[in-house]
Parts: C-alpha cells; sequence; structure tokens
C-alpha cells in the first residue's frame, strides 16, 4: 500500500522522533537492529567472594528501546512493601548488594531511601527520563523522582536472577546513555512525564483497558496489572509499534511479539494511549 502524501509525512516526522530519542550509533539503521539475544554472560567473583560486577561485560545486546533483545523475558515487577518489612535484614542484605553493584557499573551516586527499591542520582533530569523509558523497554519496573531513577529490590531476590536484572538493565542503558549520546546534546531541564502504570490499584480498571483494546490489536489485559498487551502478527510488527510508542512519551516494553503498553492511572491517560496506538495503526497501514 502507498502512503498517501500526509501519511508520507507523517511517516517521515515519526522516523525523525525515533532518531531523536535513539543513540547515534542507532539513528537511520535501526531497521537493522538485531532483535536476538547474546546469551546472558556468567557472574564474575572477585578474591574476596563478591560480585565484579564491572568486570563482566564487555559489550551488550542492542537496546531494548532501539528494538533489540529485552533483557527479561518477563516483566521484573514492583515488589510489595509488605514483603520487605517482613523480611528487613534478608532485604538489607539484598538492597546494600544491588546499591553497590550500581555504584560499581555506572560511577553515579546510589540511593536506598525508598524500600523496595535501590536509585541513582543520575547527571540531570533528562538522563533519568531517556533512562526510565529504556529500562522499562529492558521489561525491568523503573520509576523516576526528578534526576532519580528507582529500580525494584526485594527480600527474595536471587543474587544470579532478580538482583542480576536489575544490574543488568541499568549498566545497559547507562552504557548506550553515557558511550553513544552526541557531544553536543544539551539537556532538557524539565523532560515531560510519560504515561505509565498507575502507582496503586485503580477502583475501575475496566474502563483504562476499554478504550487501549478498541484501538485496533488483539489485546491480553490479566497478566500484569497496569498493563494492556497487544498482540501483533511477528517481532518485526511488534519492535516497530514499541518505537512508535516510545516518542509519544508512553513507556513501552516488548515479550516477543506482544507490545505492552500502561494503562495510565486516569481514563485521561487511558484515552491518550489509544490515541497514540490508534494513529501507529494507520501509520503501520500506510508504510
Amino acid at each position: 500500500m502507498r502512503a498517501t502524501p500526509d501519511r508520507a509525512a507523517e511517516l517521515a516526522a515519526l522516523d525523525a522522533k525515533i532518531n531523536a530519542l535513539l543513540p547515534p550509533r542507532y539513528q537511520h539503521c535501526y531497521g537493522s537492529v538485531r532483535t536476538g539475544s547474546m546469551g546472558s554472560a556468567p557472574l564474575t567473583f572477585g578474591p574476596d567472594g563478591l560480585v565484579a560486577w564491572d568486570r563482566i561485560w564487555t559489550t551488550f545486546c542492542d537496546l531494548a528501546l532501539a528494538g533489540g533483545p529485552p533483557h527479561r523475558g518477563t516483566l521484573l515487577e514492583p515488589v510489595d512493601p509488605k514483603s520487605v518489612a517482613a523480611e528487613p535484614a534478608r532485604y538489607r542484605t539484598i538492597a546494600d548488594e544491588i546499591a553497590r553493584a550500581f555504584a560499581l557499573v555506572t560511577g553515579l551516586p546510589v540511593l536506598t531511601d525508598e524500600p523496595g527499591w535501590v536509585g541513582v542520582r543520575c547527571e540531570s533530569a533528562d538522563m533519568a527520563a531517556w533512562l526510565l523509558a529504556a529500562v522499562t523497554a529492558e521489561n525491568v519496573t523503573a520509576r523516576r523522582r526528578g534526576d532519580c531513577l528507582d529500580l525494584p529490590a526485594g527480600p527474595r531476590f536471587v543474587l544470579g536472577k532478580e538482583v542480576k536484572n536489575v544490574v543488568v538493565a541499568l549498566a545497559k542503558t547507562c552504557h548506550y546513555w553515557s558511550g553513544h549520546m552526541p557531544d553536543e546534546w544539551v539537556a532538557r531541564p524539565d523532560p515531560p512525564e510519560p504515561i505509565g502504570p498507575p502507582a496503586a490499584p485503580v477502583a475501575d480498571r475496566a474502563a483504562l483497558v476499554a478504550p487501549i483494546a478498541a484501538a485496533g490489536w488483539p489485546t491480553e489485559s490479566k497478566r500484569y496489572a497496569g498493563w494492556v498487551g497487544l498482540e501483533c502478527a511477528d517481532e518485526d510488527a511488534a519492535v516497530w509499534l514499541l518505537r512508535a510508542v516510545a516518542v509519544a512519551d508512553v513507556l513501552v516494553r516488548r515479550e516477543g511479539a506482544t507490545v505492552y503498553v500502561p494503562t495510565g492511572a486516569t481514563p485521561a491517560e487511558a484515552e491518550r494511549v489509544a490515541g497514540v496506538l490508534t494513529n501507529a495503526r494507520d501509520l503501520w497501514a500506510a508504510r
């Protein structure tokens, strides 16, 4: 199907937004990004018996935000504060190890002031905003507080699984931010807050899911609180949709050929997500 002049202009504008979102190494060539994983590097231990987090990785898979393979196949969800309160000593051990790892792999100041979260203070609010989108695309929950980015920590996290997951997600995305952003880049002092899943359960979740479900994709809304899955024809279609949604200030992630978008916390946010999806559907058809 040949795009009309108006649709062609919209597709060109979308392409420009995607290129502006991604590090230079992906600009104008993101269509060639490989969706396959390089495999997981084993943990490396130092003479002190601790994980040498800063010596494990020499390279990373392609950025999930650009269409590469997410670090996790499924979402690492937020930790229930009740579980933190129930096992404070075990939680502190896990949180301290994540904090040590974050310091080693990022060089950023580490924050442990919020139960269930370990964070880093970024160089700017814009850096934290970009990392929020990029870490979410790796299928790891994140949240932003100004120039701080928080990732989950829980007492039942296992060193080689969930602990490693949050460390890899942050190390990978910081690598692409710090190592690939152009010298002329200027931080926005007040980046927009993207639509994400609600921070607390909502009374009428069905009202949030309904407009998104009407946007034109088969949907699945029971697996994760605050997320709706959109079943795409294949991974290529899913990657295209992920990029189209990401540039609209909506958090988005992918599990194979299923793209997950947030319901938002209010009907207005759900309607905006639905509008982004409807426009993306029409642009996909016009390609």
